[in-house]
């Protein structure tokens, strides 16, 4: 016995009327229509996973530029300094999920070259321990120039390039009066604005405008030196598992001793991933009413069908069809072209989404265009990242839209009077 011959009327008599819809001459028209919500629907959803997964490759590919400068915890004392570091490096890394540390000295100021004059955060660090927390440290050539008493710098690409300089030029540091650091960590107040001259040893490119635009890296002692402390400011600590970070940035709060704070790298950009989780929804719902504008194409579609079989109707009635059985059989016509749209789109937009490091690039040669210019974006591809989570969203909006759709129409035929509708027949 076939899967046909088990199936309820219903649903037998819904799918016999899809698909005599395609291939009887007199419903040409409504097969057409038909095609068309197929159509919609099959665009608006692949539309969908592919705009997702491309924002989704975005905000992965800036995070991994962003953590290959910004530490994914750092630890603070209360006290302003944290005199005893290697201790409390050595409590962190009992953590298993932690993989390195190293301490730091951060400094905000303007960095001046001749009658330029830009903001900065400098970055005091000790290059044999900084590479073991940062990319950028580990891919730096001249790092190891940043020597105790040498007084070198290391900027940002754009921060270089708006001041003009190249290695070995040398730039003024400026620090407002009053963010100098005295014995205990207290702030020193009032007095003229302090400077300090460096020489550029380097220029490096992270990939993030932030950071290439505003960022510098220093020898500790020389950052210790310029902002008067005995110690470093903090921890920066590297974790196996990124995306850990909260749970574990919890747990050394447990275990590490001494009066500490440490926040992770998602509180430290909290802003920005605010913003991008707010855009991502707000082109899912743009986007699904694209799916919703196709979806209910299938109104017009019904509608029609509905008209097309009123004999049919009539006889069903008459041979004892309730009018929640003629409900049923135009809700499954109406889902079943939901779910064709569904799976073509999800099959499209999952095969774009897959291999749109393919296709791009061949618009691009066949068109002339540059859809990202990395002078701009510092990232010269469009990346993706498919989630099937995503996917599984989209169609099952779709199907839910698609079936919402059939209820009026469904609900329409249900009201039809066999005897009215057999008059003209």
């Amino acid at each position: 016995m076939s899967i046909i011959d088990n199936m309820p009327y219903e649903w037998w008599v819904g799918l016999r009327y899809t698909r005599a819809g395609k291939r009887s001459g007199r419903n040409r028209f409504i097969s057409f229509i038909s095609w068309i919500s197929v159509a919609g629907i099959a665009l608006g959803v692949a539309a969908l996973i592919v705009v997702l997964s491309v924002m989704n490759g975005f905000q992965k590919e800036v995070t991994e530029r962003m953590l290959s400068v910004v530490a994914h915890i750092e630890v603070f004392d209360a006290r302003g300094a944290l005199p005893d570091w290697r201790r409390s490096a050595a409590e962190a890394l009992r953590n298993p999920a932690v993989r390195a540390a190293a301490p730091f000295v951060e400094m905000q100021g303007m960095l001046v070259r001749d009658d330029t004059m830009k903001p900065v955060l400098v970055r005091g660090v000790l290059p044999a321990e900084e590479g073991k927390v940062s990319s950028v440290a580990r891919q730096l050539q001249h790092f190891a120039a940043l020597r105790p008493g040498s007084f070198n710098i290391m900027l940002g690409s754009v921060l270089a390039e708006s001041l003009g300089v190249k290695p070995g030029d040398r730039v003024t540091l400026l620090l407002a009066p009053g963010t100098a650091q005295g014995m205990q960590g207290g702030p020193v107040a009032g007095g003229a604005p302090r400077s300090r001259t460096f020489t550029v040893a380097g220029i490096f490119e992270a990939g993030h405008y932030q950071f290439d635009s505003s960022l510098g890296f220093v020898q500790l002692e020389d950052a210790m030196d310029v902002e008067g402390l005995t110690a470093p400011a903090g921890l920066r600590l590297d974790l196996a598992d990124l995306y850990a970070a909260p749970r574990v940035a919890a747990e050394l709060q447990r275990s590490m001793s001494g009066q500490l704070m440490l926040r992770d790298w998602s509180q430290v950009n909290a802003t920005w991933f605010a913003a991008v989780a707010s855009q991502k929804k707000m082109m899912f719902i743009i986007i699904t009413m694209i799916v919703a504008v196709a979806a209910f194409n299938l109104v017009s579609t019904l509608v029609m069908a509905v008209r097309d079989k009123q004999a049919d109707i009539a006889i069903l009635r008459t041979l004892g069809a309730s009018p929640r059985s003629i409900m049923k059989i135009f809700i499954v016509q109406g889902t079943l072209v939901g779910v064709l749209g569904t799976v073509l789109g999800v099959g499209i937009g999952v095969a774009v989404a897959l291999n749109i490091d393919v296709i791009v690039p061949f618009i691009e040669r066949l068109f002339g265009l540059h859809f990202l210019s990395k002078d701009i974006y510092f990232i010269s591809e469009i990346p993706s990242q498919l989630r099937w989570a995503d996917v599984l969203w989209s169609g099952g909006v779709s199907v839910l839209l698609a079936f919402v759709a059939t209820l009026y129409p469904s609900w329409s035929a249900s009201r039809l009077h066999p005897a009215e509708a057999l008059r003209y027949e």
